[in-house]
């Protein structure tokens, strides 16, 4: 027996072993020892035609899925469009009320958090970088600038200088006496 490989192998091993047993085999009541026990010719090539009719349909139902898939594939983007359209008019008419957006299986969209003064410094310096490292260079060459672009930022909190004490009242100025 040759070697085969995969189940569609196995078919046309089996379809191949059945014609040659047609063929060589013509006494369909003849008893064969199959394994433990004893089958007609028959019934093992009965069972032989199950092995290629299985075959048959799993690759039927397999061209079959494809074809479904093919035509949901080709269909999707009209209903994906339709869908997001009809969720859009859903959140403009129920934007507001949490309950009714459930009952649609919706969230309610989250409100942002503002940044703080530190996540904004943050922000326009990594912004800086990017413009930095991109150069003023024309758009073509822009977007094959990649990468991640890190920017450390160094907080210093302003205090206030401290106030000077009040100067001490000057010593008296020592008067010299004329010598006579």
């Amino acid at each position: 027996m040759s070697k085969t490989t995969g189940k569609n192998g196995t078919a046309t091993t089996v379809t191949t072993v059945i014609a040659g047993a047609k063929k060589r085999l013509t006494n369909g009541k003849q008893t064969l020892p199959v394994g433990a026990s004893t089958m007609t010719v028959a019934a093992v090539l009965g069972q032989l035609q199950a092995i290629i009719d299985n075959r048959a349909a799993v690759v039927a139902a397999q061209a079959t899925a494809k074809a479904k898939v093919a035509a949901e594939t080709a269909a999707m983007p009209a209903l994906d469009a339709i869908l997001h359209a009809f969720v859009a008019f859903i959140r403009f008419t129920f934007g507001g009320d949490p309950e009714a957006l459930a009952d649609f299986g919706l969230a309610p969209h989250k409100v942002p958090e503002p940044l703080t003064a530190e996540q904004k410094a943050v922000a326009a310096a990594k912004r800086k970088a990017t413009r930095v490292a991109r150069g003023t260079t024309s758009a073509k060459q822009k977007k094959s600038v990649h990468g991640n672009v890190t920017a450390t930022l160094v907080v210093t909190p302003a205090t206030p200088a401290p106030a000077e004490a009040p100067a001490a009242p000057a010593a008296p100025a020592a008067t010299t006496q004329p010598k006579a």
